[in-house]
């Protein structure tokens, strides 16, 4: 019987995760997780709890208290160096030249995709090794299908920058945008990022999804003028959301 996940022959897997529900998660992506030798995460506490969830037993020490015995887990973030990249490629090349493989989240939805996961992905495609990925959960597609509009090309901006200077070129560059812009921020900046569009272009149209899949989830359409008020109207224990933004 040959093996569905083709482990011999792939050493690194980016494993799509729950972005609200917790069975977006596929009977693809749970074995890869279980099966892994080693699961590489965004944050300890979140991979820890993904994966006491699925089953999957602990093995070893978590990084941070590290024995003797390598762990069955890692973490890769924001805070990581090239040079951690360089040593978690080392050992996904290890386990693979065993026959074992490695699986790659973020914390929640498609990992390597505006996170921290993709400078490892780049280094090993530069050595030459295998990455699949185990499509599943994401905001951006969950957004796109709601939309209730034929979305034939868009530009996907993410994140705009935290700083003053850097975030008011960027929101610039969204308003000479002509194409449908695709916006995404932290869940704290929801109601400051609305606010910033509504006083640049407040009649043009959007549509905001939050918190898809979970029970909270919520999509709303209309002008930017009308959805920073709605928005700054709700309760200050309900502003904030995993939220993407479609300026159309």
């Amino acid at each position: 019987m040959t093996d569905p996940v083709n482990s011999s022959k792939t050493a690194l897997f980016l494993v799509a995760t729950p972005i609200g529900d917790d069975d977006d998660m596929s009977v693809r992506a749970t074995r890869l997780l279980l099966e892994a030798t080693l699961v590489i995460g965004e944050e300890f506490r979140p991979l820890t709890t993904l994966l006491k969830r699925i089953g999957r037993p602990r093995k070893s020490a978590p990084p941070q208290t590290r024995n003797a015995e390598p762990s069955d887990i890692e973490v890769l973030n924001e805070h990581s160096k090239p040079e951690d990249v360089k040593a978690l490629a080392d050992r996904v090349i290890e386990i693979h030249k065993a026959g074992g493989f490695t699986s790659l989240v973020s914390d929640c939805g498609t990992p390597g995709f505006c996170d921290p996961g993709a400078p490892l992905v780049q280094e090993l495609r530069r050595r030459g090794v295998k990455v699949s990925a185990a499509p599943g959960a994401s905001a951006l597609m969950c957004l796109l299908s709601l939309a209730g509009h034929r979305i034939d090309q868009f530009v996907f901006r993410g994140f705009l920058p935290a700083s003053r200077d850097e975030r008011d070129e960027a929101l610039k560059a969204v308003v000479r945008e002509t194409h449908a812009t695709i916006l995404m921020d932290t869940p704290y900046r929801l109601e400051k990022l609305l606010s910033e569009l509504a006083a640049l272009m407040p009649e043009r149209r959007a549509i905001l999804g939050c918190d898809f899949t979970s029970s909270k989830e919520v999509v709303h359409e209309g002008k930017l003028a009308e959805l920073s008020t709605l928005w700054a109207k709700k309760p200050d224990d309900q502003k904030k959301a995993e939220f993407m933004l479609l300026l159309r």
